[in-house]
């Protein structure tokens, strides 16, 4: 098979899709591999180590599309570059499957399409697990920019001068992100507390170190967010929750927010009123910026200063940040799922996959995936980072 990685066009966007390490695998298996020139460059990957891991360089991504059987991307692709993609071509990447209009025109040129945004968090799936992998990096680099921010230290520091506080952390959502961010700020030396709607995570923040914050919950409720994902919660959850994260927040330095409902607009779990209250030089990272944000005040890709002296950050693609490692992890997960078509056989589409069905959305000239048909699941389901 021909293998095609274009550089990604969208802005900001650092990543590539495929690294030397992963290239080298995909030659020593036979397949031919052909990259755009300068994909890599802003993930530490020059041209001149694809080349050395057999790849072949392409001028241009019209060229590079137009020979890959299989299309590596992070980012979906602009309708234009549909247009230079093969007939029957397979397509893998981040396809944004609840806001990406572009479907009907992979379908119309037969495009295999699968979003890896859809792979079931199952053990088989773990390796593939492109969500995982990128906002493990997310919740990394949510404090450091947090740092950044801050206009104090994070540990206690103890000098002749005299004694500084260390600062106070609060993660809102303990999935991926929000445990890498208990993680990364303990590890800073900060005080951390935690919340999330599933008391299950209560043991996973104390083992990072971390105080749970724990909304009263009711029975129903507890059965209701006992799974993987996080549940939509109704009106009068929703309340106490707020009541109890005004009270901390108010005594925090940092927030770090990671709560995204997939096809929908991030939930907003920190008030205008909330914010007002906090002190001035306090932070807030809004992880789920791109999609609308958890902050009341949030600015998607901006950051501002309140008046009261709170900054709030709505930086977006977080992963972009770190992107030779994010490029690194997220290579290795398209490579595993590469590997459940490119069989020692052959390529071989086997719609029977349970992985394979799940993320496939476009196949045989149809669109597989209506938004239409998921939003009453889309949005009970909240996915923290």
């Amino acid at each position: 098979m021909q293998i095609a990685i274009a550089a990604e066009r969208l802005a900001g966007e650092t990543r590539v899709a495929a690294t030397p390490e992963t290239v080298k695998k995909l030659v020593a298996m036979g397949h031919t591999v052909v990259v755009e020139a300068g994909a890599g460059r802003h993930a530490a990957a020059p041209d001149a180590a694809y080349v050395d891991a057999g790849a072949t360089l392409a001028a241009s991504r019209a060229e590079a599309l137009a020979r890959g059987d299989i299309v590596l991307t992070v980012r979906p692709l602009p309708e234009d570059a549909i247009a230079e993609l093969k007939d029957g071509a397979v397509l893998i990447g981040q396809l944004s499957p609840y806001q990406n209009p572009t479907f009907p025109a992979l379908a119309a040129k037969k495009v295999s399409a699968f979003a890896m945004e859809l792979l079931p968090r199952t053990t088989r799936a773990q390796s593939m697990d492109v969500l995982s992998s990128q906002n493990n990096i997310a919740g990394y680099r949510a404090v450091l920019l947090a740092t950044h921010y801050y206009p104090r230290f994070m540990p206690m520091l103890m000098t002749a001068a005299g004694t500084v506080k260390p600062a106070r952390v609060l993660i809102m959502g303990v999935g991926v992100a929000g445990l890498q961010a208990i993680a990364t700020a303990k590890r800073l030396g900060a005080v951390v507390e935690a919340t999330d709607v599933r008391p299950s995570t209560k043991e996973q923040v104390e083992s990072l170190g971390g105080k749970f914050i724990e909304v009263p919950m009711t029975d129903e409720e507890k059965a209701a967010n006992d799974g993987v994902y996080a549940k939509e919660m109704s009106d009068d959850y929703k309340r106490r929750q707020a009541e109890l994260v005004a009270k901390h927040a108010r005594a925090a330095d940092i927030i770090i927010t990671t709560a995204l409902i997939p096809g929908k607009k991030a939930p907003t779990l920190i008030s205008a009123d909330i914010v007002a209250a906090m002190k001035p030089g306090s932070v807030i990272i809004d992880l789920a910026a791109e999609a609308g944000g958890n902050c009341a005040q949030t600015v998607p890709g901006e950051v501002i200063t309140t008046d009261n002296g709170v900054t709030v950050v709505g930086s977006s693609n977080l992963p972009g940040m770190v992107a030779a490692d994010a490029s690194s992890l997220y290579a290795k997960n398209l490579l595993t799922f590469l590997g459940l078509m490119l069989t020692k056989e052959g390529f071989t589409l086997n719609l029977e996959d349970d992985l394979l069905a799940a993320t496939l959305v476009t196949h045989a000239g149809e669109v597989r995936f209506p938004a239409a048909n998921v939003a009453s699941t889309a949005k009970k389901e909240i996915t923290h980072g």
